[in-house]
């Protein structure tokens, strides 16, 4: 389907462009939104008709976003979330969390302003991009920790999720063997088992010493 943009769309063009787009991504995002006119000769000569209007009304806008820009740009926000040892995340911080922590700051950014291609899954510093209008683009910090205290180590630099993934496989103890057997009574007998030859080895290992000492005093002269 061929449009004409009424406001500068990344990728697309700019505003006054004929443009040609998939229909379901005209269908259900520019048209309904108010940022494509379908291209046909009418609406053709209604865009004209209204460019000083359109274009008056995009520099508003684009003014009051600059405005926002200026606040926003560089911020730090701080997200509380249960993780595992590693910094994986039991669940993830979307695009709606991130507008609900700067709406609670008082940003009114919609969700759809909210350019993450993927949700935050993992403890740590992350970067965001929030679009506050097609020209104008902000980058805030969200700073994803399982405590304040762990923020604020984030916040000056540490690395927490790489410094948990190592400390976990570090402290990582030996698996308890009666795991491994139905029978309680299985794995007692193999623990001793195991046990009985260790002390052997510390025994024979003994003896061997022992006797080498012998041997040396037994040496003539």
């Amino acid at each position: 389907m061929e449009v004409i943009l009424l406001e500068r769309i990344p990728r697309l063009g700019q505003m006054g462009d004929t443009v040609r787009v998939k229909d379901g991504f005209a269908r259900n995002y520019l048209l309904p939104q108010g940022k494509a006119l379908r291209a046909n000769d009418a609406n053709k000569a209604k865009f004209e008709s209204q460019r000083t209007e359109l274009e008056a009304r995009n520099l508003e806008r684009k003014n009051e976003a600059t405005d926002v820009h200026d606040k926003l740009d560089g911020t730090t926000y701080v997200l509380i979330r249960a993780a595992g040892e590693t910094g994986q995340l039991y669940g993830s911080v979307a695009a709606r969390d991130i507008a609900a922590a700067l709406e609670e700051n008082g940003f009114k950014i919609a969700r759809s302003q909210v350019s993450l291609n993927t949700p935050i899954k993992v403890i740590g510093m992350h970067e965001v991009a929030i679009m506050l209008h097609p020209e104008v683009e902000s980058k805030v910090i969200v700073n994803v920790a399982r405590s304040e205290d762990e923020a604020t180590r984030q916040a000056k630099g540490e690395d927490l999720s790489s410094r948990a993934a190592v400390e976990a496989i570090l402290e990582e103890e030996e698996p308890d063997i009666s795991e491994l057997f139905e029978n309680p009574e299985d794995a007692a007998e193999v623990q001793a088992a195991e046990e009985a030859t260790t002390e052997e080895a510390e025994t024979g290992t003994a003896g061997e010493s022992e006797a080498a000492d012998g041997a040396v005093e037994q040496r003539p002269e």
